[in-house]
């Protein structure tokens, strides 16, 4: 019966992400982004702690506003264009504001504090969903109303984006807390270059998860929830160390791993367009992510034995299959850069 009702769950994401790529109107959208919010709050909800019980709290109330705010913007555009085709915000006014309502959805700054609480509250595997695929609806539909977008909303939004997602990172021990001001930063990149290079802004978000799902597997694989756990991580698995230590360094944007091309290709596009201080700004806040995830790189690859360790060496586990076979997906997101450099 458990088998079912995930299978359910499952298939109810999925349709509802299917049905807001292929709609054309703000109504159908809107009817898929409250479809994919329902199937998400059992995900949220299932173990039986108050924590996930108030992060599904907090989930439902926030998507829900931004869905409030969604169907509002998109029926005052409606009221003034005559339409509710997505692509034709021409109000300045309702596309400023569908654009907060779906950053909203997607968890970026100013309207991100319910990610970094949900995150925690729920299971590994759970937090990986909300940080990858529950954002592939939003980043549809900010995609297709990219050209009616205002440039300047979106580039103080992603410099407070990589601000602050830095910020907040480099004070948190929590890896699922760290991975959701990781995931505001990389926000923040992808709606900086919006108006200007769409298709770039979704290449670093696909990236991004690419990246990002493997590495936090592997940290559900071995157990790690804490930056303490970390430093006995090469107990369990010499594998998930190593994997996981090139990871960190990719996400964090260090050449020639993979996660250096976006960003590379972000700061070209805001130095062709004359926005040469807007492109310092950035890459200066990008030391601020650059702490946590060094630090959390340190942690994972040099304290471990014969080094001194603070906290209690785990009990050698047995290397199981679903970790051997993340291996070869980690290394493929980690050696496009080589590729493409050819």
């Amino acid at each position: 019966m458990q088998a079912m009702i995930t299978m359910v769950i499952l298939t109810g994401l999925i349709t509802s992400t299917t049905l807001v790529t292929m709609s054309n109107s703000w109504l159908m959208a809107w009817l898929g982004l409250e479809m994919n919010t329902i199937a998400a709050l059992p995900l949220i909800s299932k173990t039986k702690h108050p924590r996930s019980i108030e992060a599904s709290t907090k989930y439902f109330l926030t998507q829900t506003t931004a869905s409030c705010l969604l169907l509002f913007s998109s029926t005052t555009n409606a009221w003034y264009t005559g339409t509710w085709c997505i692509t034709q915000m021409d109000n300045k006014y309702a596309s400023a504001l569908m654009l907060i309502a779906l950053t909203m959805k997607a968890g970026t700054i100013p309207t991100h504090f319910w990610l970094p609480e949900v995150m925690q509250g729920s299971t590994m595997i759970t937090a990986i969903l909300i940080s990858t695929w529950q954002k592939i609806a939003p980043m549809i539909l900010i995609t297709l109303m990219s050209h009616k977008a205002s440039s300047n909303i979106t580039l103080v939004m992603g410099l407070m984006s990589t601000t602050f997602g830095g910020w907040g990172g480099t004070n948190q021990t929590q890896l699922r807390k760290m991975m959701a001001y990781s995931s505001i930063t990389n926000m923040g990149w992808t709606i900086m270059i919006l108006t200007s290079q769409p298709k770039t802004s979704l290449m670093n978000i696909l990236i991004y998860m690419t990246i990002i799902t493997p590495m936090m597997l592997m940290m559900e694989q071995s157990s790690t929830k804490t930056l303490q756990n970390m430093t006995t991580t090469w107990s369990t698995s010499p594998t998930i160390a190593t994997m996981l230590t090139l990871m960190l360094l990719s996400t964090a944007g260090l050449p020639p791993l993979t996660g250096f091309i976006p960003k590379l290709m972000i700061l070209n596009g805001l130095v062709t367009q004359k926005l040469t201080p807007i492109a310092i700004m950035a890459a200066t806040t990008s030391l601020l992510s650059l702490i946590f995830y060094l630090r959390t790189a340190y942690l994972t690859a040099l304290l471990t034995p014969p080094n001194s360790t603070t906290s209690t060496i785990k009990w050698r586990q047995k290397m199981k299959t679903k970790a051997t076979m993340l291996t070869p997906t980690a290394i493929t997101t980690m050696l496009v850069l080589p590729t493409m450099m050819n």
